[in-house]
């Protein structure tokens, strides 16, 4: 378990923090060009924490060019993969001595618990970029079978330019899957973090040039969607993007890409993920608290999140009881005190958007919750709805709210389960293997768990089926594909003397 502070100290932090509030471009923060500012909100609170630089096309412009030119230059792209290494281990030794900070300015900014952000984000964020620091100098490339008259080697070679978008749910975990990778690789970077979140995806580039990361390499340009991640997508001079969030935004990039000069481009996007609960699954105490976290972890503002209980009706009733026990124990409060488990929703449109299928959920049947709390909280809510096709189980709520689905067989389940344009991930518990390994591979999902809820780890591979992904996968070796070109070097060792060589 990592440290936890008292809810005190945590306070004590917040009181003292620095809050970044400029663009970070070309090694130093900027003030927009335009000179404007747009308000960053503590959720929990709804008290300003800070006046962030409102970038627009002019400083995407201006970030662009200078990745470009250190890009072109070699400062980071052609350096010696165990250097990158070495200043990216730099790095993440400076976000450990900089953890309790870290996990403080992510709280305040989005609403998250301190308990997640000290035992989740911050740690796994450093063991991200770690992970793929250790692995820049043990990716070999090939050499093809060839005649003795040829050489054929296939090597890796960094995309260039790369725009990042991140989301406001996982700030500084979904930076870490993007730039871990992406430096390992060699590329130059230009960041978007969501307007929501944007405080520590400054700290960080601020600590990456501390750690010798060189100017230009690592740029973060913020302000919204329309001033700065549109502009990022159509520019001609960004090789790829790499994009996590809404289906409908990313689809954006899609056309940007497009109407732009087709630049690559990797979508991470939304879910309506099923947890299946077969009528033989074993030890229910341990599968409700698998379901509970899996709909609630982050106030169920997770792209994998379990929202969709499919459980078989011989089961229901006993399983429903446990759940229920376990959700009780998941209080609402102050995100700063670590004994909390559920924090604020990000922001009051995004507040008043899952306050509206609470009141859908009223029109249904309320196991557990259905209340909101000072206009920001949201408390754990369980809804038994009618069916697959009722509004809560086929859309991405993306807050505390499951949706309980009864099925008669193993063979509805599935079908009820792949019945969605998602497919992110998925959950089933059973103790019958074959009917686990059956149903594993009958599940049309990028994840799927058996006897847990999980994302796998940073060795697996994460992204989704239909329109839950696009183009790539984060984490494992294989996000390293995303970053990297494949090129082929055809030698000819033939001698033109020889007038046997044809």
């Amino acid at each position: 378990m990592r440290e936890l502070l008292t809810r005190e100290e945590y306070e004590a932090i917040a009181a003292n923090l620095s809050l970044p509030v400029n663009a970070f471009i070309d090694g130093s923060f900027r003030p927009a060009k335009s000179g404007k500012t747009f308000e960053t909100l503590n959720p929990a609170t709804g008290v300003k924490l800070a006046d962030v630089a409102a970038c627009d096309a002019q400083d995407v412009d201006f970030a662009v060019s200078k990745a470009r030119e250190a890009f072109d230059d070699g400062r980071w792209s052609k350096l010696h993969p165990a250097e990158r290494k070495e200043v990216l281990i730099r790095l993440c030794k400076l976000m450990t001595r900089n953890r309790h900070e870290l996990a403080v300015m992510e709280s305040l900014d989005s609403g998250k618990t301190i308990y997640d952000c000290e035992t989740v984000d911050v740690p796994e964020t450093i063991h991200c970029i770690k992970w793929h620091a250790e692995l820049i100098d043990k990716i070999y490339d090939q050499v093809a079978p060839a005649s003795d008259n040829h050489i054929a080697m296939v090597v890796r070679e960094p995309v260039g330019v790369v725009g990042l978008v991140l989301p406001w749910n996982f700030p500084l975990l979904m930076m870490a899957w993007k730039i871990g990778p992406a430096l390992a690789a060699g590329c130059s970077l230009v960041i978007k973090p969501a307007g929501e979140t944007s405080l520590t995806a400054l700290r960080i580039a601020e600590l990456a040039h501390e750690a010798g990361v060189p100017a230009g390499v690592l740029n973060v340009v913020t302000g919204s969607g329309a001033a700065v991640g549109e502009p990022l997508g159509k520019h001609a001079d960004v090789d790829m993007v790499s994009f996590t969030g809404s289906t409908a935004t990313g689809r954006r990039f899609l056309h940007y890409s497009a109407d732009s000069n087709l630049k690559e481009v990797v979508l991470e996007m939304g879910g309506k993920n099923p947890c299946i609960v077969m009528d033989d699954a074993e030890y229910l105490d341990t599968v409700a608290e698998h379901v509970v976290n899996g709909a609630f972890w982050n106030m169920g503002e997770n792209c994998s999140a379990a929202s969709r209980l499919i459980v078989h009706k011989d089961i229901k009733d006993n399983l429903l009881e446990r759940v229920k026990t376990v959700a009780r124990q998941w209080n609402v409060g102050s995100p700063l005190d670590p004994s909390v488990r559920v924090g604020a929703l990000v922001s009051k449109s995004h507040f008043d958007k899952v306050c509206s299928y609470l009141e859908l959920a009223k029109e249904s049947q309320i196991i557990l919750g259905g209340e909101d709390i000072d206009g920001a909280f949201v408390e754990p809510t369980i809804v038994d709805v009618g069916g697959n096709d009722e509004t809560l189980a086929r859309e991405e709520i993306f807050g505390p709210i499951l949706s309980v689905i009864t099925v008669t067989s193993f063979d509805e389940a599935i079908s009820v389960a792949n019945d969605t344009e998602y497919g992110l991930a998925a959950s089933i518990f059973t103790a019958n293997a074959r009917r686990a390994i059956r149903g594993a591979r009958a599940l049309r999902a990028g994840t799927v768990t058996v006897n847990s809820f999980g994302e796998g780890d940073i060795t697996t591979p994460f992204g989704g089926y239909k329109q839950s992904g696009f183009g790539g996968r984060d984490n494992a070796i294989h996000a390293h594909d995303q970053y990297t070109q494949l090129k082929t070097i055809w030698i000819d060792l033939s001698d033109p003397s020889d007038s046997e060589v044809e």
